[in-house]
């Protein structure tokens, strides 16, 4: 697998208003197979829209992305996408949920399930097959969220601030598990995400970008090996480097856009 964004950039026209957002501009990256990348920037600079792209739920303005060496202009089984927000069928049981994409390619109800058990064995979940996402804590809905998107095989995997509704020991214990989860099967995976820790403590690189529109201002290579030490030197080092050039882009923000910070700031801290 290998993932290029080649000039990627974005610019939303708003017709009522007769005017343009540029949201990301110049975004050249590759991404090989077996990495895991984390994405950081400042609040609204443009990761979610960035992720959207690549997914091809959202068409750029300029530039394109290449899988594998074919452009993405549409949805593919091959990129996965997993949300903040779960979006499981509050209808439909852990492995309903799980088994939901098997079902709309058509495939058996006995072979979907079967592979299904095998995704909620490999998750640590049995015993909950039978239960709805209103009876699971957030940490097992996450999983859920996760396993029906691995379920589908894809080369790259899209995760777009999957643990950022849960609480902080969960947080920790799905980071956890999203390491044991890569060493089993060795996905590539671009990972959006506001908590600079946990980049460091789950990435091989950490892409910053710029405040709107966003471009890369630096990239991190992560080296130490697995299990890692969240309070180690080198983990520090990296941390403070990358809240560093994040507090820059935001005191050069706008006002608007700080504002815009401390709302979503403040809501967080509610939830």
């Amino acid at each position: 697998m290998h993932l290029e964004l080649i000039g990627l950039g974005k610019t939303f026209v708003n017709g009522a208003q007769n005017g343009e957002v540029r949201a990301i501009s110049g975004i050249d990256l590759m991404v090989e197979q077996g990495q895991f990348v984390s994405i950081v920037g400042p609040s609204g600079c443009g990761k979610s829209t960035l992720l959207r792209i690549i997914s091809g739920l959202e068409k750029p303005s300029d530039g394109k992305v290449l899988l594998d060496g074919r452009e993405i202009v549409k949805p593919t089984h091959d990129v996965g996408l997993v949300f903040q927000q779960y979006a499981l069928f509050p209808w439909r049981t852990m492995a309903e949920n799980i088994e939901f994409g098997l079902e709309i390619m058509g495939m058996g109800k006995v072979e979907r399930r079967a592979i299904a058990e095998k995704y909620i064995e490999l998750f640590g979940m049995q015993g909950f097959e039978d239960r709805y996402p209103s009876q699971l804590s957030g940490g097992m809905q996450q999983r859920v969220a996760i396993a029906r998107t691995l379920i589908m095989n894809p080369k790259l995997v899209l995760m777009d601030e999957p643990f950022g509704s849960l609480d902080s020991q969960t947080r920790n214990d799905m980071q956890e598990f999203l390491i044991d989860l890569r060493n089993e099967r060795n996905d590539t995976v671009l990972f959006v995400t506001h908590n600079v820790d946990e980049a460091v403590f789950l990435s091989d690189r950490i892409v910053v970008l710029s405040k709107r529109p966003a471009k890369i201002l630096r990239t991190f290579e992560v080296n130490a090996p697995h299990p890692r030490d969240r309070t180690s030197k080198d983990a520090n080092d990296i941390r403070r480097e990358v809240i560093g050039i994040l507090k820059q882009e935001r005191m050069s923000a706008s006002p608007v856009d700080n504002a815009v910070h401390a709302l979503r700031k403040f809501s967080a801290v509610r939830r």
